[in-house]
């Protein structure tokens, strides 16, 4: 099937249990997220909804799904010539409150994309896992070591407002939501399903996005399809494939890429095997897109983590995936 048909219309299609899934082994996966936190998931094969649960119309918190959003933004100006990904925070003018040396300075875009700074000055918006992983300051050079670093990806930010001259927010808006026709998303004077958040430790903010279920398939979905939608390449296709390459280790998460978790072979969340070629993005709490090109497959999860302690870790998540996956003919 040509990936050109392969994208829903101002509305999804109903959702259809066709030719190549087994619908009680898809009951059996639903049954075993009913034990969990989870709050809605959504299924797509080829284009088509496949099965689906929960209210996928609810814009919930993404978390770090932000961070695979900006990617894509980036790649697009990276192609018009707006961002220079050898740049140095030198010549940026990027800095921090506590100063940066000269040594982390010479860091590039493409090493803050990689998660491979080795800048690990004070930043915010945290989980308490990261904050446990991460090296101690100057310890590790640019390009040198892998670290999954809020600083570099709010830095990331900062430097894609600065060499734009527009917000993350509106930029999504303009260059992929509305393209793609997400149906939930908005940003305008007063409905705002992104925000900026800040603190004294760091100049640079976190940008938290707010995103339905349904829209986050039709993004898993853009990349899935080469960065294409009806016939418009949104997302550079070279992006796209350079963006899901496994540059770094990173245990049983398999590899990281540009802000997109990768598969390491088949190892890529704990205890199941997936594809080869599977890629994800990932928002703390239980939030995933998975899009496993080989079985032209995109699984979107969410929980509900405005409720507090409501969560779905990467270990219980793999158990329903493991589950849809065996419901494939």
């Amino acid at each position: 099937m040509s990936s050109e048909s392969m994208v829903p219309g101002r509305e999804w299609p109903e959702a259809r249990v066709g030719p190549g899934w087994y619908l009680p082994a898809l009951e059996a996966a639903r049954a075993h997220a009913g034990t969990l936190d989870t709050a809605a998931v959504m299924v797509v094969h080829r284009g088509q909804p496949v099965y689906h649960w929960g209210d996928v119309t609810t814009r919930y918190k993404c978390h770090s799904i932000r961070k695979s959003l900006l990617s894509a933004l980036i790649g697009i100006h990276v192609q018009e010539g707006r961002i220079d990904l050898e740049q140095t925070l030198e010549e940026l003018g990027i800095d921090d409150r506590d100063g940066l040396t000269d040594r982390e300075r010479s860091a590039t875009v493409l090493e803050l994309l990689m998660a491979r700074s080795g800048i690990y000055h004070p930043t915010h918006y945290e989980t308490d896992r990261m904050v446990r992983m991460k090296p101690a300051r100057h310890s590790q050079g640019p390009g040198t070591w892998w670290c999954y670093n809020n600083w570099d990806f709010n830095a990331l930010g900062t430097i894609f407002e600065q060499r734009v001259g527009r917000s993350i927010f509106e930029e999504f808006r303009d260059r992929i939501a509305n393209p793609i026709g997400m149906q939930d998303f908005r940003y305008d004077d007063t409905r705002r399903d992104g925000e900026y958040v800040r603190s004294e430790v760091s100049v640079h903010a976190a940008y938290p996005f707010r995103i339905s279920t349904r829209d986050l398939a039709r993004f898993g979905l853009l990349f899935l399809n080469g960065g294409r939608w009806n016939g418009t390449q949104v997302i550079p296709e070279k992006w796209v494939r350079n963006s899901v390459r496994p540059y770094s280790l990173s245990g049983d998460r398999g590899a990281y890429g540009y802000m997109w978790w990768v598969a390491n072979g088949d190892i890529h969340f704990p205890e199941m095997s997936v594809p080869p070629g599977t890629y994800s993005a990932r928002g703390a709490g239980g939030h995933y897109i998975v899009v496993i090109p080989s079985l032209e497959l995109v699984v979107v999860h969410r929980v509900d983590t405005d409720v507090k302690g409501r969560k779905v870790g990467s270990l219980a998540f793999g158990g329903v995936l493991e589950r849809m996956l065996a419901a494939m003919r």
